[in-house]
């Protein structure tokens, strides 16, 4: 089976976010985050793949220091619907009495999110803080988890770019887009 072409989806997408709207809504969650910490050095977990690019951008956009690691869990592997979570790859550093920062790119229904800040407070963190790029709007969201600080929301569609894939493709396309209905 051949891997579905990004320039095919970019026919059938619309832009939703450009380039300039989600810097200026990651610049606001800087700000928020700096507030919500009152200058302590949290642990910043970025969730790989998709929240890299995102992640990056944010702790830009933080003055806070912060101390950094990253978490690879994951429900999708390359498909379009998510199914059992996979641990790739969990944090070295330790978690005990910690504040963690949970940066990702997107909320979508939340159980990728909820396992991983679940499993950070079994390690003894003292709180988890959830920073996501995009909130998709819907009402399937996992019980008991939601973010922190949200750049923007999306509509209940296959959304990609800026760190979310279309078939493993599309990452670094600096904007959001979704397929067409």
């Amino acid at each position: 089976m051949t891997r579905p072409q990004l320039s095919q989806a970019l026919k059938n997408a619309e832009l939703l976010h450009d380039r300039a709207n989600l810097e200026t809504a990651i610049a606001r969650m800087g700000r928020d985050i700096d507030a919500a910490l009152a200058g302590e050095v949290p642990l910043y977990l970025s969730v790989m793949h998709g929240g890299l690019i995102f992640s990056g951008a944010l702790a830009l956009a933080v003055a806070t220091d912060l101390e950094f690691d990253y978490v690879h869990a994951t429900r999708y592997r390359g498909a379009t619907q998510g199914g059992e979570l996979h641990w790739l790859r969990k944090p070295n550093a330790d978690l005990s009495g910690r504040t963690i920062l949970l940066a990702d790119d997107i909320l979508d229904e939340g159980y990728t999110l909820r396992a991983v800040r679940d499993w950070c407070l079994a390690q003894g963190a003292k709180r988890v803080l959830i920073a996501v790029l995009c909130r998709k709007i819907h009402e399937r969201t996992a019980p008991g988890i939601a973010a922190d600080f949200c750049g923007v929301e999306v509509p209940d569609r296959y959304v990609f770019g800026f760190g979310m894939d279309y078939h493993e493709q599309g990452r670094n396309l600096p904007a959001i887009w979704a397929l067409k209905e």
